[in-house]
C-alpha cells in the first residue's frame, strides 16, 4: 500500500462540502443570493420590492415629513451652541398668546389664519405645539426601539446559539418579564421614577426587549443548523464571528419588520401615559400630554362650546404617524417576503 493510499484512506470526506468555497464566502453570509450569473443582495431585492409598494412609500413620506417638521420646529441648541437655526413653528410652544401685546388670541380660540389649529386652554398656539411636540413622541419611539432591538438581538442570539442550560435560564428570565403586561410595567416604572423624557424611555425599554429576544432566539435555532454555519465552525471560526457574521444577518428580516411596527406601538404607549397624566411634565407639548390637558373639554367646553380643535389635531398627529409606521412595516414585511422570513403581517404590535 502506497503512502498516497494511506493518505486518502485516512481522510474524512463530507459530500457537498468545499472548504475553499467557504473561505471565499462574502461577508454577512445569507444576505447575498446567487441568481444566474449575478449575486444580488437580499437587502437590494427587498428594496426593489419596497419601492413598488405605493402604500409603504406614502407611509415613508408621511413619517419623513413629520420627523423633519419636528426637527425644524424650533432651533436646537446643544451646550449653548445652536446646531439647528431654523424655525417652522410661528410661535414658541410655551408662549401664551393673550399675554403678548401684538396678539388678539385668547383661550380656546378656533382656527384662524394667524393660528391654523387654534389655541389651547392656556392660550398657546396649537400648530406650534404640535410641530414641536413631535420631538418628544417621535424621538422616544425611535430611541426605545433602537435600545430594545439592540439588547434583544444580542440576548436572543446568545440564548439560541449556545442552547442547553444557558438557553433555559435566559428564556425563563424572558418568561418572567412576559408575565407582566408591558403597559402595566411601564406605569409602575414611571410611578417610581416620575415623569420625563428619559423616564419614559426607561419605562418602555426595560420590558420591551423581550419581544426581540424571543423572536431572534427562534430564528437562531433554525439558522444555526444551516450548512454554512457548520462549515464556519469546522474551519475554526470563533463563536462571536459565527453569531454576528453568519447567523444574525439571517435572523434580521423578521426583527426589522417587528421593530418598524413597534415604533408606532411605543408612540401610542407614550401618548397613553401622557393622557393619564404620567408622561411628560404638565404643560409639555408632547401629543398625549396635550390631550390630557384638554380632556375636560370633551364633554363640556367653555361657555357650552366644545373646542374640537384642541383634541382633534393632537389626536390626528398620533393617528397619522402610527398609521404611516404601520404602512411602512407592512411594506417591509412584503418586501422580505412573509413566507421566507417566517413572520405574518401585523397591524400595530
Amino acid at each position: 500500500m502506497t503512502s498516497n493510499e494511506h493518505t486518502e484512506r485516512g481522510r474524512i470526506q463530507v459530500s457537498g462540502f468545499d472548504s475553499e468555497k467557504v473561505r471565499q464566502r462574502e461577508p454577512l453570509t445569507g444576505w447575498t443570493e446567487e441568481s444566474g450569473t449575478e449575486t444580488e443582495s437580499r437587502l437590494g431585492r427587498a428594496w426593489k420590492r419596497f419601492k413598488h409598494n405605493r402604500s409603504a412609500l406614502i407611509g415613508l413620506f408621511v413619517v419623513g415629513i413629520l420627523s423633519l417638521c419636528a426637527l425644524f420646529a424650533r432651533p436646537v441648541t446643544v451646550v449653548g451652541m445652536t446646531v439647528q437655526p431654523f424655525s417652522l413653528a410661528p410661535y414658541d410652544p410655551t408662549t401664551i398668546m393673550y399675554m403678548t401685546p401684538d396678539s388678539s388670541a385668547g383661550v380656546y380660540d378656533s382656527p384662524t389664519l394667524a393660528h391654523p389649529m387654534g389655541t389651547d386652554g392656556s392660550g398657546r398656539d396649537l400648530f406650534s405645539r404640535i410641530l414641536y411636540g413631535g420631538r418628544y413622541s417621535i424621538s422616544i419611539g425611535f430611541v426605545v426601539v433602537a435600545l430594545t432591538g439592540a439588547f434583544g438581538l444580542v440576548y436572543g442570539a446568545i440564548s439560541g446559539y449556545y442552547g442547553g442550560w444557558i438557553d433555559e435560564i435566559m428564556m425563563r428570565i424572558v418568561d418572567t418579564v412576559y408575565a407582566f403586561p408591558a403597559l402595566i410595567l411601564a406605569l409602575i416604572i414611571v410611578a417610581i421614577l416620575g415623569g420625563g423624557y428619559w423616564q419614559l424611555v426607561a419605562a418602555f425599554t426595560l420590558p420591551g426587549w423581550v419581544t426581540y429576544a424571543r423572536l431572534i432566539r427562534g430564528e437562531v435555532l433554525t439558522v444555526k443548523e444551516n450548512e454554512y454555519v457548520m462549515a464556519a465552525k469546522a474551519l475554526g471560526a470563533r463563536d462571536r464571528s459565527v453569531i454576528f457574521r453568519h447567523i444574525v444577518p439571517n435572523a434580521m428580516p423578521p426583527m426589522i419588520v417587528v421593530a418598524t411596527l413597534n415604533i408606532g406601538t411605543v408612540v401610542i404607549g407614550v401618548a397613553a401615559l401622557g393622557f393619564l397624566g404620567l408622561g411628560m411634565p404638565p404643560g409639555s407639548a408632547e401629543w398625549g400630554t396635550m390631550l390630557d390637558q384638554t380632556r375636560d373639554t370633551l364633554i363640556q367646553g367653555p361657555e357650552g362650546a366644545i373646542p374640537w380643535w384642541a383634541t382633534i389635531f393632537p389626536g390626528g398627529a398620533i393617528f397619522l404617524f402610527v398609521m404611516a409606521m404601520n404602512m411602512i412595516g407592512d411594506g417591509i414585511n412584503d418586501a422580505f417576503d412573509a413566507q421566507e422570513t417566517g413572520i405574518e403581517q401585523q397591524g400595530g404590535g
